[in-house]
């Protein structure tokens, strides 16, 4: 702007010269003034010179705010950019990390096919010893035979005799050898195929969950199961009377049990079994689900969910064959029990029907009650996991964790991944413990049980 106003200066300089006064003599004659006709021409030429300038200010200005707003775009790419490179560092971070657990699981993999590999040289070391010590016992009894029948044609004496005795103890003994050699050899082989089958499920893991989060220690994938097995009959327990055990925890309810705990049961066509009783005023409730800190991981397998895992007086799933063989012995309520992060605890009721292994225990509801809006009213579907999805039009357990009745994968889940803390993204309250009725909220949870009580003929607790 002082440019444009030093150009105007020197314009009317120019054009207006200054006067210079000569002292006037007495022969000179007075100087006569300029025509008007050349001040016309110089206003005009200031004119023309005044809308140049004014032209050349408007020009200008227009040009300083098309050059504000061109700065002003370029401030907010690159702010844009900051946070994307920002986001894009973040990523980054986050795919190292996952890099280096990818890494160690690999590096334990390798160690455990190396384990398998030692594992399968000793089997096959001690299956050569033993082909050995077979092939030295056959030649044994092959000359016993010829003694024997040498033996036949004459009296043995004392001597022949004690040979005899002799070598009848060193066959036993050698027998008995053989025998815990292949019970050694048995269990070392069911160890491989253990081994085998936890390096399948790990590869599969890290082929469906690559670059997503692995929380799940690989030392924790192995629940206590020791509390879920079945009683043996012949168990030397006195304390314990097989024959005379409760059908379930609401008969032992009935016969004046009022403290909660672990009682033995034994369901109709069914060994005995222990299970952890819930007793209320109201009655003796089973529990077959328990979840309440994440101490035992829930994404197993169709087995471990069909026979049971955890710990009883803890976190634990108490087995598909069991929960049909109490369900199956008459009338009975499916009782859930849930817990917010908000310590908000609600409940529901279900009359339900659970059918056996040939339908992969489908398992049908009806609501009785509850305090939210319900999320398995008529829900009627068969149990998947992650290594056996029944249900046809997706796969619900494997995509999102844990073995359960799916009926839709934006359903409800109560066996997902447990969260320490309230999840924030989408797929982690995907992947968790959630209830979530169709097209409502979803329900994060901190903690779930389910109950099963027994009904009496009129329709009432035990």
């Amino acid at each position: 702007m002082k440019l444009a106003l030093l150009f105007v200066l020197l314009a009317l300089a120019s054009a207006f010269p200054p006067k210079v006064a000569k002292p006037e003599g007495p022969d000179e004659p007075a100087p006569s003034e300029p025509p008007t006709q050349s001040r016309f021409a110089m206003l005009d030429d200031v004119r023309l010179l005044a809308n140049g300038l004014l032209q050349l200010g408007h020009s200008l200005r227009d040009f300083v705010h098309k050059t504000k707003g061109q700065i002003k775009d370029i401030f907010q790419k690159l702010t844009t950019f900051d946070r994307s490179f920002s986001q894009l560092s973040e990523v980054t971070s986050e795919i190292r990390e996952k890099e280096e657990e990818l890494k160690k699981t690999t590096t334990f993999l390798q160690a455990n096919n190396q384990e398998i590999k030692s594992l399968s040289l000793e089997i096959s070391s001690k299956m050569n010893s033993i082909l050995q010590e077979r092939t030295q016992l056959q030649s044994k009894v092959g000359s016993l035979e010829e003694k024997l029948s040498g033996l036949s044609q004459s009296l043995p004496n004392a001597q022949q005799l004690g040979d005899i005795a002799q070598l009848k103890e060193v066959i036993s003994a050698q027998e008995k050898s053989i025998t815990a050699l292949l019970k050694e050899v048995k269990g070392q082989h069911e160890q491989l195929n253990f081994q085998r089958n936890k390096i399948k499920v790990l590869e599969e893991r890290l082929n469906s969950e690559a670059f997503q989060e692995t929380e799940d220690k690989v030392s924790n994938s192995t629940p206590e199961v020791s509390s879920l097995e079945y009683l043996a009959m012949n168990s030397t327990n006195s304390s314990v009377d097989m024959n005379d055990l409760p059908e379930d925890c609401s008969h032992a309810f009935t016969r004046g049990e009022r403290n909660s705990g672990v009682y033995p049961i034994k369901p109709n066509q069914s060994e005995p079994f222990y299970v952890y009783c819930q007793m209320t005023a109201d009655g003796g409730f089973t529990v077959i689900q328990n979840r309440q800190d994440g101490s035992v991981d829930f994404d197993q397998t169709w087995e471990e969910y069909e026979n049971g895992f955890g710990n009883l007086e803890k976190e634990f799933w108490l087995g598909l064959k069991k929960i049909y063989a109490i369900a199956s012995q008459g009338s009975s309520v499916l009782q859930i029990e849930l817990e917010d992060w908000k310590q908000g605890r609600h409940s529901f009721e279900y009359n339900f029907t659970l059918e056996g292994p040939a339908s992969h225990y489908m398992l049908s509801l009806t609501q009785v009650s509850g305090d939210l809006p319900d999320a398995m009213t008529n829900l009627t579907a068969s149990f998947s996991t992650k290594d056996r999805n029944n249900k046809e039009d997706s796969s619900c357990a494997h995509n999102f964790t844990g073995g359960w009745w799916f009926n839709a994968c934006e359903g409800t889940n109560l066996n997902g991944r447990y969260g320490h803390a309230r999840p924030r993204g989408r797929t982690e309250r995907r992947r968790g413990i959630y209830w979530r009725p169709g097209g409502g909220n979803t329900y994060s949870l901190k903690s779930s049980k389910i109950l099963i009580c027994s009904l009496t003929n009129d329709g009432s607790f035990f």
